[in-house]
């Protein structure tokens, strides 16, 4: 098999050849700039500028001789974007180290501190000196809420407004023509399996815009007013579906999109809320997606989820990420019993919470040997480790985790 049959194989429930794997094919499994330009050194491999995609995250693109390295399966769209060096400038990373930016994202140093402003000039991030990332500071539905403006709340907002390739560089009238070119070109030049993202979020913008506590307190204390905003983000969301898809649909294998609806010790809201918020909601723009390009779904959803899967795979959910083993409910043994012939659990393959950052490499290849038993058979797993590799984690770590994974299926 090759990396996208391979990928595609798992995602159909047939075992593939071996298990495939994901390393930074989307925003929630790659590799912080400071850990990556570590690995890049421990491999011994050639010193090459570090380019930050994610500023706010500060995640570092993935070169190609790492992916080989690792028997990478998936690659994100975005790389077939902002390839040329004037889309990028020059900025230091926290611990002092050079890497480049998104000319479009560079943010903007005040004092003891890093700064990054939308478009119309309003400060919507901050790193003070001494973080590792940026924190959104501003919600433009803080106060008051104006549902006519809910296009321009959007670009006032941390998460919508810094984007990562191909960002501007696919904007305006000729946008889905380069888009298309774009990810044309990506599909010729590699066989991994490409992941399109495209977000989605409803929770999480309403979130987003309100701040986490008052849009909670608007879906438990003023229901009619959450159903009017979440219909017309759905609006919203269905116009740039099917632009996107348009433009993409063709040269795609997975269609990303985001929801955090988990906590550490569970959901976020009750069944019976998600039931009556977010999965009719979740359904048609799912369904729309498969209806557009054939491509799989992905939900990209933190925290302990069990009791919603049923309703999201009811919804159309093809796959989820990141399955994060130490929240409550998310055993890998029940969760493969229960859910493995249903739904792609892409993800869970090494912890990163306790075992990645604070094991050694033993511990490491002995957690993830355990976590590929379980979660490997009969397909319907795709390995990543559960979210981004943090930048405190230490080079050995990351090799001996894709390593185990390589000896435990063989390669290519």
């Amino acid at each position: 098999m090759n990396p996208r049959e391979r990928v595609l194989a798992a995602l159909n429930h047939r075992q593939p050849d071996r298990v495939p794997v994901d390393f930074g094919g989307h925003r929630s499994s790659g590799i912080a700039a400071i850990a990556y330009r570590k690995l890049r050194q421990a491999l011994g491999l050639p010193e090459r500028p570090i380019r930050v995609y994610d500023p706010v995250q500060q995640l570092a693109i993935i070169d190609e001789d790492v992916l080989e390295r690792f028997q990478v399966d998936t690659i994100e769209m975005g790389r077939g974007f902002a390839l040329d060096d004037k889309d990028w400038a020059d900025w230091t990373l926290p611990d002092g180290s050079p890497c480049q930016m998104p000319v479009w994202a560079l943010p903007e140093r005040q004092p003891g501190q890093w700064a990054i402003r939308s478009e119309s000039g309003r400060i919507l991030a901050k790193m003070p000196d001494g973080a590792l990332y940026f924190e959104q500071c501003y919600w433009p539905f803080l106060e008051e809420d104006d549902l006519d403006k809910l296009p321009e709340a959007l670009a006032e907002n941390m998460w919508c407004a810094v984007a990562s390739p191909p960002g501007p560089l696919a904007a305006g009238p000729d946008g889905p023509r380069r888009l298309t070119e774009g990810a044309r070109r990506l599909r010729q030049r590699t066989d991994r399996a490409i992941i399109g993202l495209f977000g989605g979020n409803l929770l999480e913008i309403g979130q987003f815009l309100y701040r986490i506590d008052n849009f909670l307190m608007l879906l438990a204390g003023d229901p009619r007013r959450a159903h009017e905003f979440l219909d017309r983000l759905v609006e919203i969301h269905l116009a740039n579906l099917e632009r996107f898809l348009g433009a993409v649909g063709p040269y795609i294998d997975v269609i990303l999109f985001g929801d955090d609806l988990g906590m550490q010790n569970g959901p976020q809201m009750s069944r019976a809320m998600y039931n009556e918020f977010f999965k009719p909601r979740h359904g048609r723009l799912w369904r729309r997606a498969k209806e557009l390009a054939n491509v799989k779904v992905m939900l990209h959803c933190c925290g302990g989820i069990r009791p919603l899967l049923p309703d999201l795979i009811e919804a159309g959910l093809d796959a989820t990420n990141p399955v994060q083993i130490s929240c409550a409910g998310m055993d890998p043994r029940e969760l493969k019993a229960e859910f493995g012939d249903k739904l792609t659990l892409w993800g869970g393959g090494c912890d990163t919470r306790f075992i990645l950052p604070q094991a050694t490499p033993d511990e490491i290849r002995r957690h993830v040997r355990e976590q590929l038993q379980i979660l490997g058979p009969g397909g319907g797993f795709v390995f990543q480790q559960v979210h981004n590799i943090l930048a405190n984690v230490r080079p050995e770590n990351v090799i001996a985790m894709f390593d185990a994974v390589r000896e435990f299926g063989g390669g290519r």
